[in-house]
């Protein structure tokens, strides 16, 4: 069970998560090319990227509570995984530690393969 400042996830409504989620962003100068406006308002898929880029585990693990598993993957996938080199070990140990992938390097670059791809059209 994940905890924000000594409060349990399971205790916290989803707007308090995402509230927490994006302050402690915030406090990271994560969200700079936000405007105060829109923080408030940013885009499930755009959290959850910068959430598994910038945050530690027990935020991470706090997405699985705010968003369903399938949403949180699919953010991952089209967000951090087709830039395999840039975001190479973190998308390892998202891929084994989250996404329970058994051969993580044949994973991510099978599922980098598909996302050109499918850009490719």
């Amino acid at each position: 069970m994940c905890t924000f400042a000594n409060v349990k996830v399971n205790d916290m409504s989803n707007e308090e998560i995402r509230y927490s989620l994006v302050q402690k962003l915030k406090d990271e100068h994560c969200l700079w090319s936000f405007d105060n406006a829109s923080v408030s308002s940013i885009p499930d898929d755009v959290l959850i990227e910068k959430v598994l880029v910038y945050l530690d585990l027990p935020e991470i693990d706090s997405l699985f509570v705010l968003f369903p598993y399938k949403k949180v993957k699919a953010a991952w996938l089209e967000h951090l995984v087709p830039q395999e080199d840039y975001y190479y070990t973190l998308n390892r140990f998202l891929s084994w530690y989250y996404f329970k992938a058994k051969r993580p390097d044949a994973y991510i670059k099978a599922m980098a393969t598909r996302h050109f791809n499918k850009m490719m059209g």
